[in-house]
């Protein structure tokens, strides 16, 4: 069966990765645009510097004309704002436009005004914020990869006592007495989580014991009264005059104890199959079994039968439940059918059929094989058959199922039980 969800040790390693990937794309958004910053901010002072020194010079050199296109140095008659801006300028040293940052301002110096131009290169800064951008990138990607590659390593070796425990807690049986012997992880909170562990086994284990032995023991004392109750009645019976009326209630009385008996017979074999207290498996011909289960019922009824299919089918179990298989199945095809209708027996090479007469399809089959549940009016039915025969299917693996088919131009139709030995071995 497909399992959902997701381990625990990739749900943190996802976790890690998203959260490490987030980390890194706002870590190098946020380097990028403070550094770009931090750069502009450097060149404007550069600008700013760099005019003051033009400034100075002119102080001492009215004519000078600058170094274009870097410094640019024009009279004027007029104050001018000051303008600091970027501007794509021809370098003819480089042959090609270039991105520039300039401050331009003018300057009233020695009677002279003058429009001071300082130019900065803008696009040796940009690289160098690509550059120091990437190697930034490239440090935490690898910091990142090692960090993953530790951080998934800790959590495995963190984890693997819960890992080691968890598969001893999922090899753990009821019906047999085998402790955890959980390990110690040295973390408070997975030693909590074992002494509980411990704690609830022990005592689960015990009321289990407790159950079996009370099932055990109320089934074996059941049997001693109504023994002793069926003798005292047949005693009676022989040896005190009673007339009809008397008789017949004795009568139902003995039916009664009779069918006490069966039930308590048949719930203690299904503590036995819970209790997995049939172990002695061997191969069995599923064809002689039934057909000697089918002679037994032909010389206690007057019930036909008739195998229309009868390939060889052999199974490995244990051959008294599979004896109370084959008898609970066609006890039940013998009390249900339509009087004078035979049952009938298919044999496949790895599926068996018991197919009876009946009026009408079950009004629940999705609960014929619930126990104690029963359809049927009839006083020895006690809907525990079908129950134990799905209990022992369980038990190996097999599949029960249930249909029924209407006959063409016919009130009647049939009920058809099939067992498919789906781990025949």
């Amino acid at each position: 069966m497909k399992k959902n969800g997701t381990h625990l040790l990739q749900k943190a390693t996802e976790a890690f990765l998203k959260n490490g990937i987030i980390i890194m794309v706002i870590s190098g958004v946020v380097l990028f645009f403070s550094i770009k910053i931090l750069l502009e901010s450097e060149i404007e002072e550069e600008l700013y510097s760099n005019k003051n020194r033009v400034e100075l010079i002119l102080q001492t050199d009215p004519e000078h004309q600058g170094i274009p296109p870097v410094i640019e140095v024009e009279k004027v008659n007029r104050d001018q704002q000051r303008i600091l801006n970027d501007t794509l300028i021809y370098d003819p040293l480089q042959d090609e436009i270039e991105l520039f940052r300039q401050l331009s301002e003018t300057k009233l110096i020695n009677g002279q005004r003058y429009k001071i131009t300082v130019r900065a290169m803008v696009i040796e800064s940009e690289n160098i914020l690509v550059a120091i951008v990437s190697t930034f990138l490239i440090i935490i990607l690898l910091a990142f990869l090692f960090l993953f590659y530790f951080n998934t390593n800790r959590n495995k070796k963190l984890w693997e006592p819960f890992f080691i425990n968890l598969n001893k807690i999922k090899s753990f049986t009821i019906k047999e007495r085998t402790d955890l012997n959980l390990i110690d992880s040295g973390i408070i909170e997975f030693d909590e989580l074992n002494k509980e562990l411990n704690l609830l086994t022990a005592k689960v284990y015990s009321d289990y014991q407790n159950l079996k032995q009370f099932t055990e023991d109320i089934s074996h004392e059941i049997q001693t009264p109504l023994a002793v109750m069926q003798a005292k009645i047949d005693t009676l019976v022989n040896t005190t005059p009673i007339n009809q009326e008397q008789y017949q209630q004795f009568s139902s009385l003995e039916e009664d104890i009779g069918k006490l008996k069966n039930i308590n017979k048949r719930l203690i074999l299904l503590a036995k199959i819970d209790n997995n207290q049939f172990t002695d498996s061997q191969f069995i011909s599923i064809n002689e079994l039934f057909q000697e289960v089918l002679l037994n019922f032909k010389e206690l009824t007057s019930i036909d039968y008739e195998i229309k299919r009868s390939e060889e089918l052999t199974v490995k179990m244990d051959r008294s439940l599979a004896h109370v298989l084959a008898n609970n199945l066609i006890s039940n095809a013998v009390k249900h059918s339509l009087k004078g209708q035979p049952i009938q027996i298919n044999f496949f090479e790895n599926r068996v059929q018991i197919v009876n007469s009946g009026n009408s399809e079950l009004a629940n089959p999705e609960q014929l094989f619930d126990r104690f549940y029963k359809e049927s009016t009839k006083r020895d039915s006690n809907g525990l058959g079908l129950s134990i025969v799905k209990k022992i299917c369980d038990y190996y693996g097999f599949k029960p199922s249930y249909s029924f088919s209407e006959l063409q131009e016919s009130t009647t139709g049939l009920h058809t039980f099939e067992i498919l030995f789906t781990k025949l071995l």
